[in-house]
């Protein structure tokens, strides 16, 4: 599986900032709408990654992406993705932060995709394949990040 690709250069003031993932989704997307009415999904994905160690073991890490999409996007990943599904993603990294309700700055680093390409085949048990998802850390937090605190 591919990993997290990030290119950023600078030719005449221009700069790239590009991510590009295949992976599984941990859960269905989250399904939310703007003050505007926008719809915006936000969903994880899991990348894979193996090698052999030192004593010829198989080692696999698996390192959890967040993907946030806006609207015709969202609109066709809240349709169609579910648990477990294959995706191609392409987008930009984001940080963003913002005060909690007791004025603790927090920060969040996402996907921001821009296009996404499904990869299962039709009738393709999805779900049977995806890895149990952990839940959402959160710096200076233990365990997910509470409901109230996230800034949209």
């Amino acid at each position: 599986m591919y990993d997290q690709t990030t290119i950023t250069f600078q030719e005449e003031g221009k700069m790239i900032n590009k991510a590009i993932l295949v992976g599984r989704l941990g859960a269905d997307p989250e399904v939310r709408y703007t003050a505007d009415g926008a719809m915006v999904t936000n969903f994880r994905i899991a990348t894979d990654e193996q090698w052999k160690d030192k004593n010829g073991e198989k080692v696999q890490k698996t390192e959890w992406h967040k993907i946030v999409t806006f609207g015709k996007l969202a609109e066709i990943c809240g349709k169609y993705l579910v648990k477990g599904k294959l995706v191609y993603l392409e987008g930009r990294i984001q940080t963003r932060a913002w005060d909690d309700k007791e004025g603790v700055k927090r920060y969040t680093t996402e996907i921001v995709a821009s296009n996404m390409q499904m990869l299962d085949s039709k009738g393709q048990k999805a779900a049977d394949a995806s890895p149990e998802e952990p839940p959402l850390p959160h710096p200076g937090v233990d365990g997910p990040l509470p409901e109230e605190d996230v800034p949209f």
